[in-house]
């Protein structure tokens, strides 16, 4: 899925008086037909693209192709709602990025992981080095078999790479049966009983199946530490909420002293297993040997506790990764990336790619090992001393949310439930977690809660096996969902002490979960109305350009008979300069109500 509207388009109006009427074919808003030679009743869009006759062609934006639509109104964010294929003969096929291109039936979709769109259609058995796609749903029109696009010869991510390895240890090829949970990861730091008991709450409430703890620290000098772990559990005993411990390695742990500390909490009943086995997760570790691994945690967990581990970490930092980490790691249950949570880090707006998650699921599949995919709003964080950075969010979470419904991993990771200081957090931090730091001068009064209205559907569906996010649901029969946008512009003089500031637009973004289609949804700032979009049930989101120095920042739902059944305002003005040292790009978040 994509930036809505984050991108320039260019219009380019359709041949209205050759537009052809062929019976039984649905011809509606949609995504464009790649051809090199445009079959009869469409026109070309350039780039290899035909969209119908009677339909106006959009020019594609990075790594998707052309977006038919009805009038000569943007439509490309309704169509990444609902994907569908603009002409009903033509076959939807996912390609590059978890985006989605047609095709004529008869022909395959296939794409290269380094191209620039998402997928081009082949003749049976032409794939070449390219990657096919997946098929989505089949056309309506008759077989083609003639290959009607060219393809590139670009290097494709080969998911077979291996290396060796020496462990004694490994995991045994099946799926687990307790699967399809989703978590928070939990930064743990100084907190009160109440406190803990406060975020199990809301957490459950929200729908999560346990906090992922992330633990820096093993030192039982550490009493903050301990007495916080202690305080959660405690919070979670007796209820259907569980906790795992997430070993953040970054900070140097020893791995021969992990199985001493985790064995106390893992052997208690609100601790999280799969098939009776320890649920243990990492934030890196891929540059410590399998062999280190086994001999340092693994056995000793086994041999010494009497605890199976269930070793699910993040290796993103392991060379190559995902390639070769299930053969380079025979101990490992599954893998958890952290990086593809958002884009990288860069100078232009960019969508959040699900390509490492893709190769990195086939893989598990492949090896009888799981996945668990991260999902985030956001990156903020402004603590000086090189600690000055943004990456992407605008529609960041929604896109992730369409992405993991649309690969169906084990897992799902939201990053994050209570880290101030990179600004993604979905639920409350307290004070003595920041505590010392200049974080509160950019998170306090900035709570992120409202994500929560559209995190809960997603959860359920997600649960429920479903694919698309036109299947997400509200819980009732009114709208649910949020909106946001940064108080301060892009233009502001301080913008540039952020790295990657180039990659922000000043935009308005929502993502709202409607009941049925009919409402309407509109988007003001500055009390200007910039956007209206006619919703369509499920997940409806997008990133509206215009986002003004003032206040006013609103969306409204609007049923069919122009009532206002939903809407939310925001309780900060935009300001063109930074009133202080602060260059705050923390979001505004409001829920609607």
């Amino acid at each position: 899925m994509q930036y809505s509207t984050l991108l320039l388009l260019g219009l380019c109006h359709p041949l209205l008086g050759s537009a052809a009427v062929i019976s039984q074919r649905s011809m509606i808003q949609g995504w464009s037909l790649q051809a090199s030679t445009c079959p009869s009743g469409s026109q070309s869009c350039g780039a290899g693209a035909c969209c119908p006759s009677s339909l106006y062609c959009f020019s594609a934006k990075a790594a998707e192709v052309a977006s038919c639509c009805t009038s000569n109104s943007v439509c490309v964010g309704a169509i990444e709602g609902s994907p569908k294929c603009a002409d009903s003969n033509w076959s939807l096929w996912q390609g590059l990025q978890g985006n989605d291109f047609c095709c004529q039936v008869g022909l395959v979709g296939v794409y290269q992981s380094t191209g620039t769109v998402a997928g081009s259609c082949v003749a049976s058995g032409q794939a070449g080095s390219a990657t096919t796609a997946r098929l989505v749903s089949a056309g309506t029109g008759t077989t083609t078999t003639t290959t009607t696009t060219s393809t590139t010869t670009k290097g494709v991510l080969d998911p077979t790479t291996t290396t060796t390895s020496t462990s004694t240890t490994t995991t045994t090829a099946t799926q687990p049966s307790s699967t399809k949970a989703v978590f928070a990861h939990y930064m743990v730091g100084s907190m009160t009983s109440a406190e803990a008991v406060i975020d199990v709450r809301d957490a459950m409430n929200a729908g999560f199946d346990g906090f992922a703890l992330n633990t820096h620290t093993i030192s039982a000098t550490d009493t903050w530490n301990i007495n916080a772990l202690n305080d959660l559990f405690a919070a979670a005993a007796g209820t259907n909420f569980k906790l795992f411990i997430s070993f953040d390695m970054s900070w140097g742990l020893d791995v021969t002293k992990l199985a001493a500390f985790l064995a106390p909490y893992a052997s208690q009943g609100a601790y999280y297993k799969v098939n009776g086995q320890a649920f243990v997760s990492t934030f890196t570790g891929g540059t410590i040997s399998n062999a280190q691994w086994d001999s340092g945690f693994i056995q000793p967990m086994t041999s010494t506790y009497g605890i199976k581990p269930f070793f699910v970490p993040n290796f993103d930092d392991f060379s190559g990764y995902p390639n070769g980490v299930f053969s380079s790691y025979p101990i490992l249950n599954g893998a958890f990336s952290w990086e593809s949570a958002w884009p990288a880090p860069g100078h232009t707006p960019t969508n959040v790619s699900s390509q490492v998650d893709s190769a990195a699921l086939q893989q598990a599949r492949a090896a009888g090992k799981v996945y668990m995919i991260p999902m985030s709003p956001l990156q903020f964080k402004y603590m000086g001393s090189g600690q000055n950075w943004y990456r992407i969010g605008e529609v960041n979470l929604p896109q992730r949310m369409a992405q993991a419904l649309q690969l169906q991993p084990d897992f799902v990771e939201v990053i994050t439930w209570n880290d101030a200081g990179e600004s993604h957090y979905v639920g409350d931090f307290w004070q003595e977690q920041i505590a010392g730091s200049n974080i509160g001068d950019y998170a306090n009064g900035y709570d992120h809660k409202g994500w929560l209205q559209v995190i809960t559907p997603f959860i359920k569906a997600y649960k429920a096996g479903a694919t698309s996010i036109s299947q997400m649901v509200p819980p009732s029969t009114k709208p649910v969902g949020a909106f946001w946008y940064r108080p301060l512009l892009t233009t502001a003089s301080c913008s540039s002490s952020i790295s990657n500031y180039q990659s922000a637009r000043d935009a308005v973004n929502f993502a709202v979960i409607l009941p049925s289609n009919g409402y309407t949804i509109r988007v003001y700032s500055n009390s200007k109305l910039i956007g209206s979009f006619l919703g369509q049930k499920g997940l409806n989101y997008n990133s509206i350009l215009g986002l003004a120095a003032g206040s006013g920042q609103m969306i409204q739902v609007v049923d069919g008979s122009n009532n206002i059944v939903a809407s939310a305002t925001g309780t900060k003005s935009v300001l063109a300069q930074s009133p202080n040292a602060t260059c705050n790009w923390n979001y505004e978040v409001v829920g609607l109500s």
